[in-house]
């Protein structure tokens, strides 16, 4: 039987209260069911920014998930924080320990909403800090019905990995503020109708991808083909 590839990946944080009296990690179970229905075996991994090289080197693949937080504008050269920006900064300099030694290596990586805009972030790219700023007449990009449900459609476009893998048009949920605004190094593979960046990759690497939504919910059946070829490029 062919050995499940180890999958990290990156915890949510909250300091004390709450859910308990000390600081703590979360992240949705579905994102471990995601990795693990694909014959992945999913790990979760804590923000120790100086343990990051050792956890790779025991890794296949790495996810940086979503949360409801933001990437510092000071990563991507802005000095001016729009007022809806929340910072988790201990996380984001972990999450970018692992991005930054996960593509060092070639190994799989995989970004998801937030991951996805870290991923554009490190390739050099920039992010509009407020979508409804940006795209006043845009579509709704934090939807308010249940993330199993679509918010709307993508078009992937032509020539890129992800749409050989999902082909030329998905349904997606939709929850996020802030979206790629210049790519930087990264490509551009899925675009949403008002205009929004909706994925990025580095067609350089193995496999470096990242969509705006959140596949772990799988909405459309193209979300089983990305996690089916993710897994696939963590065991080559």
């Amino acid at each position: 039987m062919k050995k499940r590839p180890l999958i990290g990946l990156t915890l949510d944080a909250e300091p004390e209260g709450g859910w308990s009296k000390y600081p703590w990690y979360a992240l949705r179970q579905n994102y471990f069911d995601a990795v693990n229905r694909h014959g992945g075996l999913a790990i979760a991994l804590p923000h120790d920014s100086a343990l990051a090289n050792a956890y790779l080197d025991q890794l296949d693949g790495l996810i940086v998930t979503g949360g409801a937080f933001d990437v510092d504008p000071g990563l991507y050269g802005e000095h001016e924080r729009h007022e809806t920006v929340l910072l988790k900064e201990d996380r984001t300099t972990a999450e970018l320990a692992f991005l930054k030694g996960a593509m060092a290596r070639d190994m799989p990586v995989l970004g998801i909403c937030g991951g996805e805009q870290l991923l554009a972030v490190a390739l050099g790219g920039t992010l509009h800090q407020h979508i409804p700023d940006a795209f006043p007449a845009g579509l709704e990009h934090e939807q308010k019905t249940m993330h199993y449900a679509p918010a709307h459609e993508v078009e992937i476009l032509q020539g890129t990995r992800l749409h050989a893998i999902v082909g030329a048009r998905m349904q997606v949920n939709s929850s996020h503020h802030q979206a790629v605004r210049r790519h930087g190094h990264a490509k551009i593979n899925a675009i949403a109708p008002d205009g929004v960046i909706e994925g990025v990759e580095d067609p350089s690497r193995k496999f470096c991808i990242g969509v705006q939504w959140h596949p772990e919910y799988f909405v459309d059946p193209g979300d089983h083909a990305l996690y089916a070829a993710f897994i696939q490029a963590c065991h080559e």
